[in-house]
């Protein structure tokens, strides 16, 4: 299941974060995404259901890596990508149910609950995280000033 997400007004921190050399508006953008799904993952683990193993609740993480099963059905959509979820494939049997199971919601809940609070988070601290890496590269364009000069 994809969700695509539409969001106006951030242009000036857009013309910001391209401004920044590109590996450095990786890292900038990776770190904000990061803050941004946390509370989604909390919130799914903690609607996720124990089960018999309790290994669901666990497997919930946030990151930019997948498992090796999920990177072979992913597609990439853009140069920097987090995910939420857990990386336990039972969790899909859970979410969804089958006909031995019935569905048990946990992510879709979780994501319905969070989507604006990751907004949020991204639109208050990409400024931040902006500033931040504009004044490290001020300040190391400074170091590399003055060994060439001195």
């Amino acid at each position: 299941m994809r969700f695509k997400v539409k969001v106006e007004g951030l242009k000036e921190l857009d013309r910001a974060l391209q401004d920044l050399k590109q590996v450095t508006a990786k890292g900038v953008a990776r770190r904000v995404l990061l803050k941004a799904a946390t509370p989604i993952a909390e919130a799914g683990r903690s609607n996720a259901p124990l089960g018999p193993t309790g290994n669901l609740k666990a497997s919930y993480g946030v990151g930019t890596k997948l498992t090796k099963r999920q990177a072979k059905l992913h597609r990439k959509q853009s140069p920097v990508e987090v995910f939420a979820g857990p990386n336990d494939p039972a969790a899909v049997q859970t979410e969804f149910g089958n006909e031995h199971q019935a569905a048990e919601p946990h992510l879709r809940p979780a994501w319905d609950a969070n989507k604006d609070r990751a907004l949020d988070i991204v639109s208050k601290e990409l400024g931040t995280e902006i500033s931040k890496a504009a004044k490290r590269a001020a300040r190391k364009a400074a170091r590399e000033a003055a060994k060439i000069g001195g």
